[in-house]
């Protein structure tokens, strides 16, 4: 059934509410205040988002297709390595640049099956990049393709100043991260990204 002009307007106006709210708030806020921010009332938003879960896996749709892309292309990339690195530079990217798509990301939602299997398509590719990494010889072999999880984690725990600042701080933990990762410590380590100039007092502070 096609929607009326006002309708999709309003539903626009929903998802880039919900969209920012997420983004800077996280998937716990509440529904109320995803409707006060797109100008519409409570029962406008659940007649187009029944369930939060609705709401939260249409707003990340484009960043779970460009999840499960990413493990694609990596599974191209003819060097084990550089696709393994790749998705974890690329993902823990996204994850920093966006607190309600970590959240989303780790978390499950039953009803949304098209979600469900696209994520377990991501997830099934992972095991083979760690596979194919670990028998190239790049990849240490005690590394477990839940410890994907266990970065994610620790790289949503970045939170400077401005975006910019998190986006930079992301990318020279994730190089600590991969340096450590690798099963061939003889060969000479890739130089760093340029340091953050962060002070103690960041951490905690959120800002």
């Amino acid at each position: 059934m096609r929607l009326r002009s006002d309708a999709l307007h309003n539903r626009r106006l929903v998802l880039e509410a919900a969209r920012d709210l997420f983004a800077t708030r996280g998937l716990d806020v509440p529904i109320a205040a995803i409707a006060r921010r797109a100008g519409v009332g409570v029962a406008t938003l659940y007649r187009r988002f029944p369930t939060r879960d609705s709401l939260v896996t249409e707003v990340f749709a484009d960043q779970f297709a460009a999840c499960v892309a990413v493990v694609d292309d990596a599974l191209a990339d003819p060097d084990p390595w550089r696709g393994f690195r790749t998705v974890i530079e690329k993902v823990c990217a996204m994850h920093v640049a966006d607190r309600g798509f970590t959240a989303a990301f780790l978390t499950a939602f039953p009803d949304a099956i098209d979600h469900e299997r696209e994520r377990e398509r991501a997830e099934r590719g992972f095991v083979q990049l760690v596979r194919r990494a670990k028998d190239a010889g790049r990849l240490r072999d005690d590394f477990d393709p839940a410890d994907l999880a266990l970065l994610l984690m620790a790289n949503c725990g970045i939170t400077v100043g401005s975006a910019e600042e998190a986006a930079a701080a992301s990318r020279r933990f994730v190089a600590y991260l991969l340096d450590s990762f690798r099963a061939d410590r003889t060969a000479p380590a890739e130089p760093l990204p340029a340091p953050v100039p962060l002070e103690l007092r960041h951490v905690g502070s959120g800002r």
